[in-house]
């Protein structure tokens, strides 16, 4: 076939496609899912956020390379105000909240993925659907369709298919033998992005889905960013931003108070209990009871003292049996190891072949950096792939 062949339409898969279809390439899209960009639609199911609004550098330092980069794009491959202005290019209007992410204005990811596959059609962009990847025959990639196997020989390929986190919406890491059997360096994957599981007392089960506000999560940095109490463990933004320096052994402790000093919390615990029970107690005290049932289930032994007390709540150690799974992921780490790829992301053991967003081995917060980076990369890869074709002309 004449072209480029992109496989997979999630957000890196449509970047590299609409860059190679704007250098003027013939473009096929092939995506094993019955519509594209599940896990995208899925994600922005609460409202999307795009990017965050600050600086390249303080952005890019939330990508975290998993092998030695060698490629300029780990500093940044897209910068979040040509995010926002690629977003205004397909009509849409997105607001800035007062932490700095970015939202459409209606929040979700449906009216924007539209406008883009509108976009891309009129680039002359070709999508099939239920077409899936089923490996290598010799030299020629090989797809179940609708219609039955098919055999391509595209002049250059992006795969674009994923990491390993929420399989059911289609990354379900399938890709990772044939690859191996190329000689192409691939990482294991790990759960990224994800909750930490919890052998709840019978207790908590009145607070699951109960949101946590107002707390500061500390285990190798800072989170103060909301968390829900879920029936499988602590999930959500808050929990998702330390979520790496858990997975790899920092210590996470929480702030029940982080507007307080210890003396002014010190002042608070010593008021007297009286014919109070522990609990309503607590409740006067910290008057939040979500709060007290956190304190009550982390912080036994109890303290005995309006010091222990305070020194509890302001670094009480979330009791955790380690990373939810990656089938409750929002995203993976490992993955194709940097050093197996070109600064172009080329494969090295497979010339005219290049990877994409979360098939690479890197990882990034939610917040807006993961989405953007996914971006980011899927811009790369497409101008590089532009790039093999123009060259081969």
């Amino acid at each position: 076939m004449n072209g480029a062949l992109v496989i997979g339409a999630g957000p890196a898969g449509l970047m590299a496609a609409e860059e190679l279809a704007r250098a003027g390439h013939p473009v096929t899209v092939a995506e094993a899912m019955p519509t594209p960009a599940r896990k995208f639609l899925m994600a922005g199911k609460s409202g999307l956020n795009l990017t965050k609004d600050e600086a390249p550098e303080a952005f890019a330092r939330h990508l975290i390379p998993g092998t030695p980069p060698e490629a300029g794009y780990f500093t940044a491959p897209m910068t979040p105000a040509e995010v926002m202005g690629w977003a205004q290019g397909l009509g849409i209007e997105f607001f800035t909240g007062s932490t700095g992410r970015v939202f459409p204005r209606g929040m979700k990811a449906s009216p924007l993925l539209r406008a883009w596959l509108l976009r891309l059609q009129t680039l002359g962009v070709s999508l099939h659907s239920r077409w899936r990847w089923q490996g290598f025959n010799g030299d020629a990639l090989i797809f179940d369709t609708p219609l039955g196997q098919r055999l391509l020989h595209p002049q250059a390929t992006v795969l674009a298919l994923g990491g390993a986190s929420w399989p059911r919406l289609g990354s379900d890491a399938a890709w990772v033998p044939w690859l191996s059997a190329k000689g192409v360096g691939i990482a294991p994957f790990r759960p990224a992005n994800m909750g930490l599981r919890m052998d709840w007392s019978p207790a908590m089960s009145r607070h699951f889905g109960q949101p946590v506000k107002g707390t500061a999560i500390h285990a190798g940095g800072i989170s103060r960013g909301e968390w829900v109490i879920s029936r499988h463990g602590v999930e959500g933004g808050g929990i998702y931003a330390l979520a790496a320096a858990i997975r790899d052994g920092a210590e996470a402790t929480l702030d029940l108070a982080p507007d307080l000093d210890l003396s002014i919390l010190t002042q608070r615990f010593a008021r007297p209990q009286g014919k109070l029970s522990i609990g309503n107690w607590l409740r006067r005290v910290l008057n939040d009871p979500v709060k007290v049932a956190l304190l009550l289930e982390w912080g036994r032994p109890l303290p005995d003292s309006a010091e222990g007390w305070a020194s509890r709540a302001k670094s009480l150690p979330i009791r955790h049996l380690g990373p939810m799974g990656l089938d409750r992921a929002i995203s993976s780490a490992g993955g194709i190891r940097l050093d197996a790829l070109t600064g172009g992301l080329e494969l090295r053991a497979l010339p005219g072949i290049f990877a994409t967003g979360e098939m690479l081995d890197w990882e990034a917060p939610t917040g807006g950096y993961l989405l953007t980076h996914s971006l980011g990369t899927g811009r790369w890869a497409g101008r590089a792939a532009a790039g093999y074709l123009a060259s081969a002309r």
